[in-house]
């Protein structure tokens, strides 16, 4: 039934958003592996998450797909750049000016997948003047921003996937 609500919505605000506005799709990387190293990979429950997200969006008409230098951000995208078939461009994490412009230039559905200290700085740059902040264990958040003269954003929640006993 969530799934119904939220793909209904999705639907609503692709249709609003059909005279020449784009949206951007911005969510946090799914759940790390527990590593002490700088770049870790997703978790089995993260790998889960990017699933329900590939599936989420596969109908949102992306045509690009944005994930920084680090492994669990490109892991996270990879499914949706599978299923629709498109390569995802990698972005410095620290370079969100750039990447806000980029997204503004585009012209289309985007999905950007970043990490909880810069998506509120992306949010921002595209316009939008709502205080977004992002805890720690957060992975669940889903931010969609429709571009146009008045940026409108939209921040939903999505689950990890179902686990069987």
């Amino acid at each position: 039934m969530k799934r119904l609500a939220l793909s209904l919505l999705l639907l609503g605000l692709l249709v609003t958003a059909s005279n020449a506005q784009s949206i951007v799709f911005i969510v946090r990387h799914a759940e790390k592996a527990a590593s002490a190293g700088k770049n870790p990979k997703l978790s089995e429950q993260g790998r889960e998450r990017a699933e329900v997200l590939a599936k989420m969006l596969k109908d949102a008409r992306i045509e690009a797909i944005y994930a920084t230098e680090f492994e669990r951000t490109q892991e996270t995208a990879a499914p949706l750049a599978k299923a629709i078939g498109i390569e995802t461009t990698i972005v410095p994490a620290k370079d969100t000016a750039s990447l806000a412009l980029k997204l503004r230039e585009l012209k289309a559905n985007a999905l950007v997948v970043g990490h909880g200290n810069t998506i509120p700085d992306l949010i921002g740059a595209l316009g939008i003047a709502d205080s977004v902040n992002i805890s720690e264990n957060d992975y669940d958040n889903l931010f969609i921003v429709v571009l146009g003269e008045k940026a409108r954003l939209t921040r939903l929640h999505y689950p990890a996937g179902v686990h069987h006993p």
